[in-house]
């Protein structure tokens, strides 16, 4: 029996981070998201009255920055492979960052689609834009509009190197678990 590799993305603010963390307490293999560190540390290497939305526009090497965001997924991906887990779960997956990079109107080369195509993850979840939960904080720094717009970027971005995300539904936290709990493994 294989390894199951589970992304679960979406746009900041949807409840993503909570349900990964609600997976690792129920005893699941978690990767948690790299990029609230890369976050603080570009933000106090630069001037913080700059950030009004994603840092990632704002650091001085965008490409070098979104490049150790996907080594450092791919890296996580490597790591799932070696642990006697059955399942991983995955606070974001390496097409994230192609995603983020389309909405950013930022250019990458073939390493960057390479990666993605040669890392393949089993399920794809995406938690949509939900109005009534969103909050901003010193790293989420979009608008609800911007999250959507990157709820699009992210779902366009999955399809197009072939998978076929599963939408979360708007639920409390335990319920949500459920479902991918119930998707993931159906027996």
């Amino acid at each position: 029996m294989g390894k199951n590799k589970v992304v679960i993305t979406g746009a900041p603010g949807t409840g993503k981070t909570s349900i990964v963390k609600g997976l690792e307490d129920k005893g699941f293999h978690c990767f948690h998201e790299i990029i609230r560190d890369m976050t603080s540390k570009a933000k106090t290497e630069g001037n913080p009255m700059d950030f009004v939305s994603n840092p990632l526009v704002f650091v001085d090497d965008t490409h070098q920055f979104n490049k150790d965001l996907l080594f450092g997924r791919a890296e996580h991906y490597k790591q799932s492979l070696k642990t006697d887990e059955l399942i991983s779960f995955f606070d974001r997956g390496m097409p994230d960052v192609l995603a983020y990079m389309d909405f950013f109107g930022q250019s990458y080369g073939n390493e960057f689609i390479k990666a993605c195509k040669e890392h393949r993850y089993d399920k794809i979840f995406i938690v949509p834009p939900w109005r009534e939960i969103y909050t901003t904080d010193e790293e989420r720094l979009e608008t609800f509009e911007e999250a959507e717009n990157i709820h699009s970027a992210l779902l366009n971005t999955y399809i197009r190197f072939g998978y076929t995300p599963i939408e979360v539904p708007k639920d409390s936290i335990s319920q949500r678990i459920a479902f991918i709990l119930e998707t993931v493994n159906p027996f």
